[in-house]
């Protein structure tokens, strides 16, 4: 129950100049810029912009700066500027498989077309701490890794991979023109088609995704994957303008995209067969899309015949909770004054304790026991 009050006007808005002043810092200290946090601070910018559903490097960067560095703030900031904007239409779908590439690696084979292309990642970092940042330095940095145009082909083809092609599940069959759903214009309606799961998980919050994902990796919902590859790079975005009839670019964006490869026993009769999750982001994030494939999968457990049994095979449960700004909303409500709730349960605590009194009183069964004792 949410519960509105009057006045304290003068105190919030004491509390909003403390919130500013805060948020400065000593005015010794030279103001972070957006741009150094766009540049400096480019995955927490990925995350807020993936989870904002709103590609804006920029935008991001000034909700970081905003919220003090809260992640969760920044995602509410971002999606609440989003609603402002108009929708002029749909772009394209991204063609991913001509990619140009960062960083594409693949963890099921060693030679791929094209070659691993380890980019920047801290995966062969040491986990140490690099006292040397301490240091402000000027000096010139390095060049930036060479983009490299993806292969035509996904190595989750069962060619690339040197596989029986009977042992991976059948692409979708067309939706013979079928609208996709688009989450932004409509509420959540169970049961769900995958175009619905995958738009709900791409702007779900990373932790909650990789705490499932964890938890289903561990057991608790039977899905091991293997990473068929893992790519961050940036893709072109193609719009189709109607009053001109054909399609143009607008630009390109920066996403990581990532499916895998779950071996699937299946009950009885059924063939064992390598089954697909799918993972993306906008930006470069990793986790972030790994989870999401590994939870697409385990959303997918009634197509295989599989028994649904742990949290992360409930649709109902993953989609409910994967949003960040609800779920921080929701929580952060319980900070707001709730003086009328909290009587109201005072009361209805001391009627239940005077009802069961009355009860164990007037029983004869209690009375005897009470006497012995």
């Amino acid at each position: 129950m949410f519960t509105t009050i009057k006045g304290g006007r003068e105190a919030i808005v004491q509390s909003h100049r403390l919130l500013d002043e805060q948020r400065r810092g000593d005015p010794a200290v030279t103001e972070l810029s957006i741009e150094q946090i766009r540049q400096q601070l480019s995955l927490a910018v990925s995350r807020v912009m993936s989870e904002g559903a709103l590609y804006d490097a920029e935008l991001a960067g000034l909700a970081i700066k905003q919220s003090q560095g809260d992640l969760y703030e920044a995602c509410f900031l971002l999606r609440a500027f989003r609603t402002t904007l108009p929708r002029f239409g749909f772009s394209e779908p991204l063609q991913t498989s001509r990619m140009v590439v960062s960083r594409r690696i693949s963890t099921t084979h060693k030679t791929v077309p094209g070659g691993q292309i380890l980019g920047p990642t801290y995966d062969y970092t040491y986990r140490l701490l690099n006292f040397d940042l301490f240091k402000e330095s000027n000096a010139e940095q390095p060049l930036r890794a060479d983009l490299m145009p993806s292969d035509s082909d996904r190595l989750t083809d069962p060619l690339l991979h040197q596989v029986d092609a009977d042992l991976f599940e059948l692409p979708p069959e067309p939706s013979d023109g079928e609208d996709v759903f688009d989450l932004t214009r409509a509420p959540l309606s169970f049961p769900t088609r995958r175009d619905q799961r995958l738009q709900n998980l791409t702007r779900g919050d990373e932790g909650f995704l990789l705490g499932l994902a964890y938890s289903g990796i561990r057991g608790y919902g039977r899905n091991h994957p293997f990473i068929a590859e893992i790519k961050v790079g940036e893709v072109v975005l193609e719009f189709e303008i109607p009053e001109l009839g054909f399609v143009v670019e607008i630009g390109e964006i920066t996403i990581t995209e990532c499916p895998t490869i779950h071996p699937t026993i299946g009950k009885d009769d059924a063939k064992p067969q390598f089954t697909k999750g799918y993972g993306i982001a906008f930006g470069h994030c990793e986790r972030k899309a790994i989870s999401m494939a590994i939870v697409d999968r385990s959303l997918r457990a009634s197509e295989f015949g599989e028994e649904r049994r742990y949290p992360i095979q409930d649709e109902e449960f993953v989609m409910s909770h994967t949003d960040n700004v609800a779920s921080s909303g929701m929580v952060q409500h319980l900070k707001l004054p709730h003086y009328v709730d909290f009587q109201a349960q005072v009361q209805l605590m001391r009627e239940i304790a005077e009802e069961r009194a009355s009860r164990r009183n007037s029983s004869p069964e209690t009375g005897e026991i009470q006497d012995a004792e």
